[in-house]
């Protein structure tokens, strides 16, 4: 196999739930090695969370923890901490999540680790982060959504606001934890003065620096802007509708080049030069009107005939795509989007597969996500323990 681009790195996973450990899993897709420490007895509380088989097995923790080894660690115990004090030692990051104050109350907060391994990273997300008046609220992805100004936006005008369907924020959160890491490490290797660092993440910021366009709007012209569906405000038309046949497409022409097609394609060439609809800012100030015409014209066209057409006029539009869509799709297909791998009792499981492809080190799935504790003897073995004292440690409820 090919090289990965993070072999050798090693990861204490120290985190639970969704956002930290899904950025190291992508760390581990490309070859760090993640050590996931878990709590003796119940692990990760992620392994609680459905949805579940009918045979009670979790579905979410394969494509969650895969390329992972799982240890077991009670950290209210001394020799559960001194344990992970070793194995600091030979990392390279750690990723926690506890509320802020935590991992100090049990004797194992940065200032300590770092006396350990001073080339140490650590890296440390919470709901509202380490700092503020907020810093020992709790904090889960969705109460991070509508704090971060999203959830504001999101629904019908007549409505009330929408929380997204899944953890949305906590899976931003984890790409920029895998950020953070690979951001950290290159400063630490390749900076004359590089050293370990603290790295401090609150979910609520994830989203929020995505939306730059609320912080300018309401800074230079004192705009709140409401809740709408689709690009409102953004760009005209735009929105989901419904084709002839029933199906529901998402169309979107974010600049004048892209409209200037769909009005190509529509035969309505005569809105290229109508002083209502030339110019993005004049749809927008007609974007009912505008909206309209491209409804009226879509509902005239069965989804398939509909979307052959735009895409030979290079008109952005998707289907509203369906999971059963999505795992007959030719196009998730040949990405190879979703992968099937080896699961210990439920035979094959489906996941998603590595993102983003690299040509010379590619990402992969080197082995399912583990069993509690299930690599306890070779991790502590790895750090100086003998068969006896791993066994010790077990009759002690240490890991």
């Amino acid at each position: 196999m090919a090289k990965t681009p993070l072999e050798g790195v090693t990861i204490l996973d120290v985190s639970t739930m969704i956002a930290a450990p899904y950025g190291t899993v992508l760390l581990g897709d490309f070859g760090a090695d993640v050590i996931k420490v878990e709590i003796p007895g119940r692990g990760d509380t992620s392994r609680s969370v459905g949805p579940f088989s009918e045979d009670g097995e979790p579905l979410r923790w394969p494509g969650l923890s895969r390329n992972k080894r799982s240890l077991t660690l009670d950290l209210h115990q001394e020799e559960g901490v001194e344990i992970l004090k070793k194995l600091a030692r030979k990392s390279d990051i750690l990723v926690e999540n506890f509320r802020p104050g935590t991992l100090e109350k049990w004797g194992v907060g940065y200032d300590v680790l770092k006396e350990e391994n001073p080339n140490l990273i650590m890296i440390r997300v919470s709901g509202y982060g380490q700092t503020g008046p907020y810093k020992e609220k709790a904090g889960f992805g969705t109460p991070a959504t509508a704090f971060s100004g999203y959830t504001y936006l999101q629904g019908f005008t007549d409505r009330h606001p929408v929380s997204p369907p899944f953890s949305l924020t906590d899976y931003i959160c984890g790409i920029y934890v895998a950020f953070a890491a690979v951001t950290a490490l290159y400063n630490r290797d390749t900076s004359e003065e590089g050293s370990g660092q603290m790295v401090d993440i609150a979910l609520y910021e994830t989203v929020f620096r995505m939306m730059e366009f609320l912080v300018a709007e309401y800074d230079q012209l004192q705009k709140v802007r409401e809740r709408a569906p689709g690009l409102h405000g953004h760009s005209s038309p735009s929105g989901t509708f419904k084709t002839k046949d029933g199906h529901w497409v998402v169309l979107v022409t974010s600049t004048d080049t892209t409209f200037n097609r769909l009005a190509n394609a529509m035969g309505r060439e005569d809105m290229l030069e109508d002083p209502r609809y030339y110019t993005n800012a004049k749809r927008l100030e007609n974007n009912d009107d505008t909206n309209q015409i491209v409804e009226d014209w879509i509902k005239t066209k069965d989804r398939k005939e509909l979307l052959d057409h735009l895409d030979e006029y290079g008109v952005p539009v998707s289907p509203v795509m369906s999971i059963e869509d999505i795992f007959n799709d030719e196009q998730y297909r040949a990405r190879e989007n979703i992968v099937e791998v080896k699961h210990p009792r439920l035979g094959q499981i489906k996941v998603p597969g590595i993102v983003p492809k690299f040509e010379k080190t590619p990402g992969s799935i080197r082995t399912v996500a583990p069993d509690l504790g299930e690599n306890n003897s070779e991790i502590l073995s790895g750090i100086g323990f003998s068969e006896d004292e791993i066994v010790q440690l077990k009759s002690k409820n240490v890991i």
